[in-house]
């Protein structure tokens, strides 16, 4: 986006969040057309200039929060308003594999996970955030505006080197050092290696190792989580095979974090791809201030077994897949 460009989108959008003017008089105010000021609204939301702040206690989730929070034994819980999105989880869905609907859980999913990283970043302490990757996570990018933290650091939990996306760790860690003038560090290894042997070449390298040793001093993680289907991101994203899917299931796999593929208890299960990704150990993060995002019900099996192992201190949750949790586990 052009400088012209950009000072239009940000005049925009404090006419319309700021001063209080409709589409039409913030157009007429600055000479544009309607559709041109709609077009910047949208734009100044994607990129971040405008963060959005939703009082989500009035939406009636706290007893539900708490409860989740005591079966898990969490620091915390926070849910989205349950929204009725399961209804149309079927629909037609995008590259990434998303409906519409779905799209809201992971954006406001995302919105909570930013207030969480504002709050942390602003603690005056000295922060280094570790990050998984995924929508969820890249919609916590999206939504975090607005923060200065020079002295912050953002480091990936995982190999970096992964499909050419938006939400590949490479571009979540490098898009939340630009916005917050922080630094980033990366993996900068394959998400998963050719071979057990590779891994092992790989992780010795001194710029692995010097990033690994960043990982495990996080003060807050962030992380997603996986289910193992046909339709999963890493399917789509093809680092996954139909018969990878097969035999990961016939060794007990029902979802994956940061690459790493666990079972019903949250363990990781013993197959060749677990001895190949490189990312943080679950040992690892079991030490770590871990926040789980969850936005779709779909993912509730795969979190249930996340949240049971002991790993989480904290869910940030979207309300349809909270009262599904729930509803699994009574």
């Amino acid at each position: 986006m052009a400088d012209d460009d950009e000072t239009l989108m940000v005049k925009a959008a404090w006419l319309y969040h700021v001063g209080g003017l409709n589409q039409a008089e913030a157009a007429e105010r600055l000479g544009l057309t309607r559709a041109r000021v709609n077009r910047l609204l949208a734009d100044a939301l994607e990129e971040g200039v405008v963060s959005i702040t939703v009082d989500r206690q009035l939406a009636g989730m706290v007893p539900v929060e708490e409860e989740l929070r005591r079966r898990y034994g969490l620091a915390f819980c926070q849910a989205t308003p349950a929204l009725d999105l399961l209804a149309s989880a079927n629909a037609d869905t995008d590259l990434v594999g998303l409906s519409a609907t779905q799209k809201v859980a992971f954006r406001a999913v995302g919105l909570l996970a930013a207030n969480h990283l504002r709050a942390h970043l602003a603690r005056g302490k000295p922060s280094t955030v570790g990050l998984g990757w995924g929508r969820t996570v890249e919609q916590m990018t999206l939504h975090l505006a607005g923060v200065s933290a020079p002295d912050a650091r953002f480091i990936s939990l995982m190999g970096s080197l992964t499909a050419n996306s938006a939400f590949n760790p490479f571009e979540l860690v490098y898009t939340l050092a630009k916005r917050t003038g922080g630094e980033g560090y990366f993996l900068p290894v394959p998400f998963i290696a050719d071979t057990v042997e590779d891994r092992q070449v790989l992780l010795s390298q001194r710029s692995v190792t010097k990033a690994m040793a960043i990982a495990e001093e996080a003060t807050l993680c962030m992380i997603s989580v996986g289910e193992l289907e046909e339709g999963s991101l890493l399917r789509r994203q093809g680092m996954l095979t139909k018969a990878d899917i097969a035999s990961l299931r016939a060794a007990g796999a029902i979802g994956d974090t940061n690459g790493i593929f666990f079972n019903e208890m949250g363990r990781p299960v013993d197959h060749e791809l677990n001895g190949r990704t490189i990312a943080v150990s679950f040992e690892t993060l079991r030490h770590l201030d871990v926040v789980l995002m969850v936005a779709s019900p779909e993912k509730t099996r795969a979190a249930a077994a996340l949240l049971s192992s002991g790993l989480v201190k904290g869910l940030i949750i979207d309300g349809d897949a909270a009262l599904q949790l729930l509803a699994s586990q009574g």
